[in-house]
């Protein structure tokens, strides 16, 4: 499960609350009036002194020194295809050739079947990578001669001098065997968008095999046309297509997963020996510098890690191991990045002090030291020399990040990035140079270059037109607070936010929407800029409140696992809890109040409701999970563990149990395929509405995923809109 992003709007709505008179509405977002220019599609150059950005399809070529263009190494023009066509691209390592992804029928949430061509930069001259549409990914060799790629399950490399393909593997079949991606629980929860990697010299190839023949069936309906049928004829399909695809809830059987290396010169496949346990996890794996193999293990309750590198000559070392009493979080790439020496690695880890911190570690003589300390976190390694490491971490703030840079002796840690608010940043190849991404509750986003000691080299992007025009509309500021609550005596003070119109009159009674996510190690009360439904609604005259409530991100491993086995319930009280205080604020309206969430969001604003009916009068729950036993393996065992070992914390937090103390408007959505949260949650909460005779509002959208595309994603945010202003 994963946190939404951006949402937007669709219509203006007329009518106001309290005499408001909105300066903008959701005409002006939909019409794209608030989105922020960026540096889209960038890539460092091999030589660390050039980027790559994709503009309109063609791949144009940037210094960093000057931030000037140079030239553009290929166009749409060049493969024959509309550069709307052009949904992503890579440059081989010698950069003499681009490998382009075309179209994209989208599966889950980071994969698609796509079309691929090669485009050789030097000769002029363009070739389909294979003539099927439907490849799932496709990567180039170290020495760009070769492009290995995903073909019905089964792993390809061709030659592209030749044109000879290899059929790597040949016992890849659908809903049982998957060679080289990843099935649909390691997609959605541990991050991978692939699960083939090239060893540095090219010689072999690592990669995943998924045996899904264990996993249960789950089907989705399908009621649009698949484009097989006349377009005119709005009744076809006569019969809904069936979607099916494995999906491990919590508690039942996941794929058997095990890592194979192929040799090129030799065509033979070697089984790699990752242990006698079946029920486990391998959730990322690759090569190291020097050309041996690394992978990491943890045990499916999630809380004990082991990280191996293997010479594939018969020497296997365990070269990091990190054990919890509750869970290990954030495990991926980042957690062990090593440094080009051969000997380091630096550790991403927070359960050694209870902070997410960087530390130092040796393959022969194991920890060394720490590289960074405090009662803060590290968010994110950025990028590593031998010399140096970039990071960024909240230590000003939880709201907040900044660029810091330390040696890899630990010493010398100094903040690069002067901004107080949000960063995200993309290093140049070498760590000479970054681009770094900068905004705040009150500007947008400002794109600037600098070299490695941070010295400001140029603005790319300061979005002057935008600033100008949210001043002339008068677009809201979030207003930060905290909210105290005691958890086992100890006093805590939860992180808000409170956004009001720019008229707001402190002797007015306004209604107040609360809007949050409250999931594990989430956080949405954060210093950045962003334009979500709501902005338009406080432009109708309401109030919108925000909090990071316990078992939240950004604060530390104490406070994010205060809600391990028990999802939920923690998160609930504090939203009830700050409801009620913010009901006796003198310009509150306290009968009306209502909650909105989407996903675990939307989970939560079911419970609020149900429990919070003395406060609460309205809720919208949008893609809810309403059981946790419906959920899948990887996401709720880490937080729940086993459902057969802990019954109640599935059943006491799930909002199905308690339909009868609905008292308020409910609104019920969801996308009919929704692959993530099915649509199943939202059936079971509706029959328990209904046997428990209450009254409430639903809307599916038919054919549409998680995120309600691709059809329903205007139409639900007017949904809402119109929602509120009738209901609240």
């Amino acid at each position: 499960m994963r946190k939404l992003g951006l949402l937007l709007g669709l219509a203006a709505v007329a009518c106001t609350a309290y005499g408001a008179s909105p300066q903008f509405t959701y005409a002006d977002i939909a019409a794209g009036k608030f989105a922020q220019r960026t540096v889209a599609g960038l890539r460092s150059m091999a030589d660390g002194e050039h980027y790559t950005v994709l503009d309109s399809g063609r791949v144009v070529v940037f210094s960093y020194a000057s931030g000037d263009r140079e030239g553009v190494l290929a166009s749409p023009e060049d493969i024959g295809a509309a550069w709307q066509r052009i949904a992503d691209y890579r440059l081989s390592p010698a950069e003499d050739k681009v490998l382009f992804r075309l179209d994209g029928k989208p599966l889950y949430r980071r994969s698609a079947y796509s079309s691929y061509v090669v485009y050789d930069t030097e000769s002029g001259e363009a070739a389909p990578l294979h003539e099927s549409d439907s490849l799932r990914y496709a990567v180039f060799s170290p020495d760009g001669e070769r492009v290995a790629f995903v073909l019905r399950n089964n792993i390809y490399v061709k030659e592209l001098a030749t044109g000879r393909e290899t059929a790597v593997t040949t016992d890849g079949v659908p809903n049982h065997i998957i060679n080289g991606m990843p099935d649909w629980v390691y997609e959605e929860e541990w991050g991978l968008e692939d699960a083939l990697r090239w060893s540095p010299d090219g010689e072999k190839l690592a990669f995943l095999r998924f045996d899904e023949s264990g996993v249960r069936d789950y089907s989705l309906d399908l009621y649009g046309p698949d484009g097989s049928t006349p377009e005119d004829d709005v009744t076809a399909p006569r019969y809904p297509r069936r979607f099916t695809y494995k999906y491990p809830m919590a508690g039942e059987a996941n794929s058997a997963v095990s890592l194979h290396v192929y040799d090129l010169a030799s065509g033979r496949t070697t089984h790699v020996d990752v242990g006698p346990e079946r029920d486990q996890y391998l959730p990322f794996f690759g090569w190291t510098p020097a050309g041996a193999l690394c992978f990491y293990r943890i045990n499916r309750l999630q809380n004990h890690l082991e990280v191996f590198v293997d010479d594939l000559k018969g020497t296997r070392k365990m070269i990091y191991e990190e054990r919890s009493d509750k869970y290990i979080d954030n495990i991926g790439m980042g957690t062990v990045t090593f440094l080009s020496d051969g000997d380091r690695f630096i550790v991403k880890n927070e359960t050694r002090t209870g902070f997410s911190h960087l530390y130092m570690y040796s393959m022969e003589r194991g920890f060394l030291y720490p590289l960074t300390e405090g009662e803060w976190e590290v968010r994110s390694l950025v990028c590593a020399t031998d010399e140096r490491v970039w990071f960024l971490s909240n230590e000003t703030s939880p709201l907040r990040n900044n660029l810091y840079v330390v040696g890899t002796n630990g010493k010398g840690k100094r903040r690069l990035t002067k901004g107080e608010g949000t960063y995200a940043i993309a290093p140049s190849e070498g760590c000479k140079y970054y681009i770094s991404y900068f905004s705040n509750s009150s500007t947008p986003n400002t794109v600037t270059l600098h070299d490695s000691r941070g010295r400001l080299l140029r603005t790319l992007e300061d979005n002057a037109e935008l600033k100008e025009y949210i001043a002339s509309v008068g677009y809201p500021v979030r207003e930060f607070f905290t909210f105290p609550v005691t958890h086992e005596g100890r006093r805590i003070e939860l992180n808000c936010y409170i956004v009001k119109p720019a008229d707001f009159d402190p002797g007015g009674s306004y209604p107040v929407l609360f809007t949050q996510y409250s999931g594990p190690a989430s956080q949405q009360v954060l210093d950045r800029w962003f334009v979500d439904w709501e902005d338009a609604l406080v432009q109708q005259g309401y109030l919108v409140v925000c909090m990071d409530p316990r078992g939240t991100g950004g604060r530390g491993e104490w406070f994010k696992k205060l809600t391990y086995g028990q999802m939920g319930l923690l998160e609930t009280e504090d939203q009830i809890a700050l409801a009620r205080y913010v009901a006796g604020l003198p310009y509150v309206d306290a009968s009306r109040i209502g909650i909105y969430g989407w996903s675990y969001g939307g989970f939560m604003s079911l419970n609020c409701i149900l429990k919070g009916a003395d406060v609460f009068s309205m809720a919208i729950s949008v893609a809810p999970v309403t059981s946790w036993r419906y959920y899948d393996s990887v996401y709720t065992e880490r937080v729940n563990g086993l459902p057969q070992e802990n019954p109640d914390g599935y059943d006491i937090p799930s909002p199905v149990y308690y339909a009868d103390r609905l008292k308020g408007r409910l609104l019920l959505m969801h996308g009919s395929a929704d692959d993530n949260v099915h649509p199943q949650n939202s059936y079971k909460m509706a029959y328990e509405l209904v046997r428990a005779g209450k009254k409430f509002d639903m809307m599916i959208y038919p054919d549409d995923n998680h995120s309600m595309v691709p059809n329903g994603r205007f139409h639900v945010r007017q949904k809402m809109v119109d929602y509120c202003l009738e209901n609240l």
